[in-house]
């Protein structure tokens, strides 16, 4: 079969909260294998590719270190394997598991970053998230962001407990949604055809493609660690979650 006519299945989007699933192989190129469909998220919109692992019928374990997009077919979704074992092969039957502490805090600050970009009345350039910390770079000539209260401000929405709700809308919608949000460089997420949007109630809504908690309470206790210049007009902001030692520190 020829890797232009493949496709997996994305399992993240309806289901973020999921651990393991069974699948079968449909492609396997040296390190890399495509499954029919998946539950590990592709690294993209600045969230990291989901690491876990596979298990076989034999009880092989193959761990997985990251996963990606195809490039050129945004629709095939590669797993890289630390070894990939010479019967790992189309047509095998595996069960997959995430690395779910992992995945979750990526959940919790990615949800986190919405809420900053809320509380910044800035248009955002640049994202970035991992296991333990996250940043935000905005569109801001001047040096008007305070660490403390950001950090008091995060916090607060944190503990309103807000629903955080996945919405699709048509894409003629897409021109009006992002001159309310007032976003110079955020591209939809298009999934057929519709903008898959992100709201935050009563505090924010963007297009995403990426995976978030459903309460804004679960992302716990954060706090911003340092707010840098980039450029003349780009300011970084970075957070951390919080934990007593950190919080004192930061």
């Amino acid at each position: 079969m020829s890797v232009h006519t493949l496709e997996t299945l994305s399992l993240f989007n309806a289901e973020p909260y999921r651990r393991d699933f069974s699948a079968r192989v449909i492609a396997v190129v040296d390190q890399a294998v495509v499954l029919e469909h998946t539950l590990f998220y592709p690294s993209g919109g600045g969230q990291p590719g989901d690491s876990g692992h596979f298990s076989l019928a034999d009880g092989t374990r193959i761990d997985v270190t990251g996963t990606l997009r195809d490039p050129a077919l945004p629709s095939i979704i590669w797993h890289q394997v630390a070894q990939c074992p010479p019967h790992l092969g189309v047509g095998t039957q595996l069960n997959a598991s995430l690395d779910w502490q992992r995945r979750y805090q990526h959940m919790k600050m990615h949800t986190c970053l919405h809420l900053l970009g809320a509380l910044i009345n800035a248009p955002v350039t640049g994202c970035s998230i991992s296991a333990d910390k996250g940043r935000l770079d905005f569109d801001l000539p001047d040096m008007t962001l305070d660490k403390d209260r950001i950090t008091h401000d995060l916090n607060a929405l944190i503990a309103q407990a807000c629903a955080v709700n996945v919405l699709s809308l048509p894409a003629a919608e897409y021109p009006a949604l992002l001159e309310r949000i007032g976003s110079k460089t955020t591209r939809p997420a298009a999934i057929q055809g519709d903008l898959r949007v992100i709201e935050v109630a009563g505090v924010d809504i963007q297009p995403c493609g990426g995976t978030h908690v459903l309460n804004t309470r679960e992302i716990g206790r954060v706090y911003c660690e340092k707010i840098e210049k980039k450029s003349q007009h780009n300011r970084r902001v970075i957070l951390r979650f919080a934990t007593d030692d950190a919080a004192s520190s930061g």
